[in-house]
């Protein structure tokens, strides 16, 4: 299918499609569904996997299971699919997840533009003809005018450069990669390394299989918090339709995309006694309500230490073994400058007799060998691993796909002190390209449908006013990205994150330059900065014709939307 787009002048540029977009999850269904069902235009959805769900197709691992609430873990901009589905419990699963994409594929009839079980292997910008050659492990190459990713935030995974590890005779298996037909857990030893979200959601599942025994390797203790998670009831779902609208409507407009809002200001007045009283019904109710309690949690160490506290308080009282717990109680971050997982009896898994701790921060691993895993003071033998090590989030899967722009840049080159983008959505040097929840865009630090219904709806319409203004090339300039990429390190330095050492920080993978990556000036500031751009004639970003019309400088006035900031 061939696009073709005239300009003045009479020039005819000839594509395949209008826009090429990268990923079959959230964020390419509905960046597919609106550019070809709201805006006519020509599009191919290019994923890897051979269904669509993005991280809810390899993330199979037992536990696997979403920590935003369900009724607001979905798409909101279409009646029909909100009244047809309906969640089965409060915080969905990852059969459910995946369930409920292929509902909405099938719904929109999206499959049909969708090449599936294909991996892009590259992307550069012809800057002859003013357009994106994609070339796939197929061998087959896809012209666009626009060229759109929306590969996800935690796609890539990743494993430690553990010495021998191909040596492990044993099964192998990492949490971003498990096996479609499960695994066979019975009367085996079994390791796990990582205690992250996805260690703590896989440890207690593997624990209640009819094993052998469990032997978990934590680095970081980790503040967890109940999810509490319960059936829905048919009344449950009356009482969300009833006010879909407004919860909907609350989550798009609160700074994490949440539909509820801190209920006090700050800690720091309070007494711990006070704060306990504050804390505990929330404790019992589960889930990020915990988190948003006090306004300032992640602003003010005197509220953070206090409710910090408050968790290590917990966990002491959940493990019986004092010494177990100790090892089990962070000490070295503030609570949710990392990723604040929900668990369902992580902790209470450790009074269990078939499941001991190694803390490689006492004990190192040193190598993997034929049998198991060599620390520094013992050999553990094992019959499987399974690595819960996370993944080269944020920019991994972007720079893994050799994009590259004018001049033959590469995106690696451009982003080798770290992420530099205008808004997250675009980069300096890569004109006609747009990153779906890309680094610093609020992304990881929010609920992730809202952020990307903000971003897709964002690109869909900017494509759209481009079209019908005989806009070819669209680039954001050098000093709206130098602008933006300041903003994002200023609101950072003004929280406690840049304190731990975390995979917001790129701290996991020992290569990557150590820089806050998302953007925490909340997800409601972030979407009026964005609209305030559009409306604005897309400040910040060179409209032109042709190749000679950018300027490779950048220089443009000043942003008026970072004044004041």
């Amino acid at each position: 299918m061939s696009s073709q787009t005239e300009h003045s002048g009479g020039t005819v540029y000839e594509t395949d499609y209008d826009a090429v977009i990268v990923g079959a999850g959230f964020s390419g269904l509905y960046q597919l569904h609106r550019l070809r069902d709201e805006f006519g235009l020509s599009v191919k959805v290019i994923e890897k996997a051979d269904d669509v769900g993005g991280t809810w197709y390899w993330n199979r691992y037992p536990g696997a299971q979403c920590d935003s609430e369900s009724h607001v873990y979905c798409y909101s901009f279409n009646e029909e699919i909100l009244e047809e589905w309906q969640w089965s419990e409060r915080y969905p699963s990852q059969p459910e997840v995946l369930e409920y994409l292929r509902f909405v594929a099938d719904r929109l009839d999206l499959r049909k533009d969708i090449e599936f079980g294909t991996e892009v292997t590259s992307a550069s910008f012809d800057e002859s003809d003013g357009q994106w050659r994609i070339g796939t492990d197929d061998g087959e190459e896809l012209t666009s005018q626009f060229f759109v990713t929306a590969v996800g935030c935690l796609s890539e995974p990743w494993v430690p450069d553990f010495d021998h590890i191909d040596s492990f005779e044993g099964e192998a298996y990492h949490t971003g990669r498990w096996p479609h037909d499960g695994v066979d857990f019975a009367g085996k030893r079994i390791a796990v390394i990582g205690t992250g979200a996805s260690g703590i959601q896989v440890i207690p599942e593997v624990a209640e299989e009819d094993i052998d025994h469990l032997t978990v390797f934590q680095r970081t203790p980790n503040y967890a918090v109940p999810a509490r998670d319960r059936p829905l009831e048919d009344d449950d779902w009356d009482e969300i339709q009833k006010n879909y609208d407004e919860i909907l409507q609350t989550a798009h407009e609160n700074g994490f995309g949440m539909p509820f809002d801190p209920a006090y200001p700050t800690a720091e007045d309070k007494s711990m006694e006070e704060v306990r009283e504050i804390l505990e019904p929330r404790w019992q109710e589960g889930g990020f309500r915990f988190m948003l309690t006090f306004e300032d949690l992640v602003f003010n160490p005197e509220t953070n230490e206090k409710v910090s506290q408050f968790v290590r308080e917990k966990i002491r009282e959940t493990v019986d073994d004092p010494e177990l717990a100790e090892k089990l109680v962070p000490k070295d971050h503030y609570y949710a400058t990392k990723r604040p997982p929900l668990h369902t009896n992580y902790y209470e898994t450790f009074n269990e007799d078939h499941v001991s701790l190694v803390d490689v921060t006492e004990t190192p691993i040193e190598r993997m060998t034929p049998e198991g895993i060599q620390t520094s003071d013992d050999h553990h033998e094992f019959d499987m691993i399974i690595y819960a090590t996370g993944f080269d989030a944020m920019t991994g899967t972007l720079l893994n796909m050799d994009i590259r722009g004018r001049d033959d840049l590469t995106l690696e080159e451009k982003w080798a002190d770290g992420p530099q983008t205008y808004l997250g959505l675009a980069v300096h040097g890569f004109p006609n390209m747009f990153t779906i929840t890309g680094p610093q865009s609020p992304s990881v630090l929010s609920n992730m449908p809202v952020s990307i219904e903000h971003h897709v709806e964002w690109v869909s319409d900017a494509i759209n006013h481009f079209a019908e203004n005989d806009i070819r090339l669209v680039e954001p300039t050098r000093e709206a990205e130098e602008a933006w990429t300041a903003h994002n390190t200023e609101v950072a330095e003004q929280t406690l994150y840049p304190t731990a050492d975390s995979w917001y920080m790129n701290e996991n993978i020992e290569d990557k330059p150590t820089v806050f990556t998302p953007y925490i000036g909340g997800v409601d500031v972030y979407h009026q900065t964005i609209q305030e751009v559009a409306q604005k004639g897309y400040e910040g970003f060179e409209l032109t014709e042709s190749i000679s019309d950018l300027d490779p400088k950048g220089d443009q006035p000043s942003l008026s939307v970072m004044e004041g900031d």
